[in-house]
């Protein structure tokens, strides 16, 4: 295999790393995978800052990957902190969470208003007790699963 097709290969893991923690970063809202994507980021830079390195035949891309590995390195740190509060003052990780986490004297910021939910509550089949006949004759299908 000759090096430019080497580097395209490698370049092209590296984009879809980036891509896919990208993509996981802006969609998902529990914050262990939130970091868990930005690390997956970082790991698609950083293979990519290699193959260019190990193309133009110089150490400069791994000299930027042992940075990159030390920012990631205090990330994790940071997020370990970050998580355990969050989980400890809101009692779960939703991102939406920090919301009530905040100064006092600040209002929560909200993007869209969440609509209430309109559905009446649904009466849900029981057994009776044996020998008496149900009240009502009882459906055979619900109306939503």
């Amino acid at each position: 295999m000759n090096e430019v097709a080497m580097l395209q290969s490698y370049l092209t893991i590296g984009a879809i790393l980036f891509g896919l923690g990208m993509a996981g970063f802006l969609v998902r809202r529990n914050v262990i995978v939130m970091f868990i994507c930005a690390e997956m980021m970082l790991q698609g830079v950083s293979l990519s800052l290699i193959a260019w390195g190990r193309f133009h035949n110089n150490w400069d891309g791994q000299m930027f990957v042992i940075f990159i590995i030390t920012v990631a390195a205090c990330e994790a740190g940071i997020a370990l902190v970050l998580v355990l509060m969050l989980a400890q003052k809101a009692g779960n990780l939703d991102i939406a969470s920090w919301q009530n986490v905040r100064e006092e004297g600040w209002s929560p910021f909200i993007d869209k208003e969440v609509p209430e939910e309109l559905d009446p509550a649904e009466e849900w089949p029981s057994l009776t007790t044996a020998g008496v006949k149900p009240d009502k004759e009882p459906s055979r299908y619900r109306s939503k699963v």
